[in-house]
């Protein structure tokens, strides 16, 4: 059962690692974009906001599903657990304490993972309808 310590240390949580990564370079290029836009290029409103909503939903996506593959390792730890102690037959609990932290550790970083990419979501939605606002503005229409 090593195999599965290494797949929740370097599967589960290299998969978190990597989907924060996504999420914080989409939310910096998000951001970028937001500040150099110009709303008077746009004719319409559906156009800009396909152009502000843009990759908005992959940020969405990390931070919606993070706490389910850190639940994932958790779930692993767990397992990897209850192995060691069906195995040994005797309760060592520093094999214990390892399987448990593992999944702890899993958990830990799903959240962490989760919540910044939640907020980075919500900051930006914020902003798109702000920019969508100042160009009905601009261009004295409102279409819902």
């Amino acid at each position: 059962m090593e195999w599965l310590k290494a797949a929740v240390d370097y599967g589960i949580i290299g998969l978190l690692v990597v989907m924060s990564v996504i999420a914080v370079s989409i939310a910096v290029e998000r951001l970028l974009v937001y500040r150099n836009i110009r709303l008077g290029d746009f004719g319409d409103k559906k156009s800009l906001e396909i152009e502000l909503t843009n990759k908005l939903h992959i940020i969405a996506t990390i931070g919606s599903n993070a706490p389910y593959i850190g639940l994932l390792g958790t779930v692993l730890g767990i397992m990897l657990t209850f192995y060691t102690i069906g195995k040994e037959g005797l309760i060592d609990t520093s094999k214990i304490m390892t399987g448990l932290a593992l999944a702890l550790k899993a958990t830990a970083i799903g959240l962490v993972v989760a919540i910044p990419s939640i907020t980075f979501y919500n900051f930006l939605l914020r902003q798109v309808k702000v920019l969508i606002a100042k160009w009905e503005t601009d261009n004295g229409r409102k279409r819902i």
